[in-house]
């Protein structure tokens, strides 16, 4: 059955074909507008070295779904529904197409995630915030 596997590279370019992947100025608008859910997949050690985005979900891939899944126990109040709006950002952007993809067999069908991830964000000059400075459900001031 060698016909069934599928190497990372190949997975990844079959779940991001599925995803209207945003990249960081698209995402800081959706967010900014109300329209969107930024979730930080990243985990503890690069935030603390890289720093926050300020009123992003901070969720451990691990837990990403419990906390996301609108019909679970262990949901984030943030998780209001399945028509939620959901961009998903690890590092740099390949973790999180994956978990974006996670999420919509959840039934949450706008989730997708943020190209180049939390480098783009941050290379974009878009707000970011050193670890401690504000909780993660804090709101981004839009640059001037």
């Amino acid at each position: 059955m060698s016909g069934d596997r599928v190497g990372i590279d190949e997975l990844l370019e079959r779940v991001r074909a599925g995803l209207d992947r945003v990249d960081a100025r698209t995402a800081y608008e959706e967010y900014a507008s109300g329209e969107a859910l930024l979730v930080d997949t990243r985990y503890a050690a690069l935030r603390e070295r890289d720093g926050l985005v300020p009123g992003a979900l901070v969720v451990e891939r691990n837990e990403l779904e419990w906390r996301l899944d609108p019909l679970g126990s262990h949901r984030s109040p943030r998780a209001t529904g399945h028509d939620l709006r959901v961009v998903v950002f690890c590092n740099e952007g390949y973790a999180s197409s994956l978990a974006a993809e996670s999420l919509r067999r959840l039934g949450l069908h706008r989730a997708t995630d943020l190209i180049g991830g939390f480098q783009a964000w941050k290379a974009a000059g878009l707000p970011v915030l050193p670890p401690g400075e504000l909780p993660p459900d804090s709101h981004p001031t839009p640059p001037a």
